[in-house]
């Protein structure tokens, strides 16, 4: 005689919490369909399902060499769980039990479950993105929506970077994937875009000349590409010239504050006047004019 149990009685069992009802459930569906021939059957069927998940969790590993350390650990528990319990699974149907309701109990509190850390799964899928994309990795300095610093550490649910200030911030991967990454250091070289202000009397050619050699003076100045000064704008006071010039990460900061240090040397030295916003005044015929 076979047994069969309410599928949906023992749902109601598990929303009201009566975990011994189902286990009786389940009792009750296996009882009755035990032999020793079922049960030598289980036994071999058990241990083949386990070879094969160990041979298929060799091949994972083989095959996880390629990805980042960091994500290769998860990938292979979160395989080998399920390949464990769909050996269990397979085991518990042979034996009789219904194992649609068992799958049903599963779900029901993988629901619970997902719903209570729902901000915790958003954040381990936000890293699962930043560990696979790899838009920066340690050691990097990059600037989120959220803040900037150099890439102390990377895990499942938060990045953690090291300011300028020495501070520690830790962004969750939820809003760090969400929002813009710029990365300063992954291609090795910076750019810095100085801005310089100089009289209209001087001309464009002398200006260009102390500028050029103000960067000359500067250290970890790259040669190529090599640095450029171009007229930039007409302003009520002066014309605004843009000095551009490469450095190495590493030396990025060093340079740009002493080709800052230079300008000023080399315009002083050379007779051109780094001009600010004024105001001049004018008497003409006992009247005053005003000129910017």
């Amino acid at each position: 005689m076979e047994n069969t149990v309410d599928t949906s009685a023992l749902l109601e069992d598990v929303a009201s919490g009566d975990a011994a009802s189902v286990v009786g459930g389940w009792m009750q569906a296996a009882w009755g369909m035990l032999s020793m021939k079922r049960i030598l059957f289980t036994i071999v069927l058990l241990a083949v399902c386990l070879a094969a998940a160990r041979l298929v969790m060799a091949l994972l590993r083989r095959m996880a060499e390629r990805l980042d350390p960091k994500v290769r650990p998860y990938v292979l528990r979160g395989a080998k769980v399920l390949l464990y319990l769909l050996a269990a699974l397979m085991a518990a149907g042979s034996l009789g039990i219904d194992v649609t309701s068992l799958i049903a109990l599963v779900s029901v509190f993988g629901l619970a479950v997902s719903l209570a850390v729902q901000d915790v799964l958003s954040n381990v899928a936000g890293g699962m993105v930043l560990l696979f994309s790899k838009p920066f990795s340690m050691g990097d300095y990059v600037d989120t929506g959220d803040g900037e610093g150099e890439v102390a550490e990377i895990t499942l649910t938060h990045i953690k970077l090291d300011t300028f200030s020495g501070q520690r911030v830790m962004l969750p991967n939820s809003k760090v994937v969400a929002g813009k990454i710029t990365n300063y250091t992954v291609r090795g070289v910076r750019r810095a875009d100085l801005a310089v202000c100089a009289s209209y009397d001087d001309s464009t050619d002398a200006v260009r000349a102390a500028c050029l050699k103000a960067v000359s003076r500067a250290p970890h100045v790259l040669p190529d590409p090599a640095p450029q000064v171009v007229l930039a704008a007409y302003g009520e006071s002066a014309i605004e010239y843009r000095v551009r010039f490469w450095a190495e990460t590493p030396h990025f900061w060093d340079a740009n504050n002493t080709a800052l240090e230079e300008l000023r040397r080399a315009f002083e030295e050379d007779g051109v006047t780094m001009t600010y916003n004024h105001l001049n005044v004018h008497l003409v015929d006992g009247k005053n004019t005003k000129e910017k």
